[in-house]
């Protein structure tokens, strides 16, 4: 999946999960900080695969005129590489990709549900399995009938896009807030910078819906 908006949560409740001291300025502002450098360094790893991922299909694909339809033409990518192994890689890379993306988005969905009864990610918590299965359920559903597996990934690649701006301005509006914040809520700077780049990409993802 190019597109994991929903990760921005999940990464912030694996460092909130360790039940720190909230009473300690010191204490708060390291596991904050902690937090920062885990949310920059995964999305900025993130951002680098996926625009590779984009580049290269761009020079094979788009450059020679060639018109994506299904899924298996990416191992039009490896297979000047790696030769007639590149279907197998590319099946084998694919398989594991899944099992790590289905894994960080039932836990994401787990703890998004779970905090909005104000609890934390937990699986012996009825708040945290049913969020789990609200975010299994419609995967699930989806597999099962589109069977096109190229129009499946455009699909779920299309819903995350639209969820996209939600997480965003969702976010802005918490870290934003005094009430939730404190003393550590966004800067008036802060704001305005975070505010365009989400009006941005929300234009660009209308923009994208419109002429898709």
């Amino acid at each position: 999946a190019v597109i994991m908006p929903h990760n921005l949560f999940l990464h912030s409740e694996i460092i909130q999960s360790r039940q720190f001291n909230t009473q300690d300025p010191s204490v708060m502002k390291r596991q904050l900080r902690y937090e920062f450098l885990d949310t920059l360094l995964s999305m900025g790893i993130g951002w680098m695969i996926n625009s590779a991922m984009i580049l290269l299909a761009a020079s094979v694909f788009f450059a020679h005129g060639i018109e994506v339809t299904e899924l298996e033409q990416a191992e039009e990518l490896l297979r000047p590489l790696i030769g007639p192994a590149a279907g197998t890689i590319f099946a084998i890379a694919l398989l594991f990709a899944g099992f790590a993306s289905s894994a960080t988005a039932g836990m994401a969905g787990a703890s998004i549900f779970a905090g909005m009864f104000g609890e934390s990610y937990d699986m012996k918590d009825f708040h945290t399995r049913l969020g789990l299965a609200l975010t299994y359920i419609p995967a699930l559903l989806l597999i099962v009938f589109v069977t096109d597996s190229f129009q499946a990934l455009l699909i779920s690649q299309m819903f995350l896009s639209l969820q996209l701006p939600i997480t965003i301005f969702l976010q802005l509006y918490m870290t934003s807030s005094r009430k939730v914040m404190g003393q550590y809520a966004n800067h008036t700077y802060t704001n305005v910078l975070l505010w365009g780049i989400g009006i941005v990409v929300t234009v660009m993802n209308i923009y994208l819906l419109i002429v898709g």
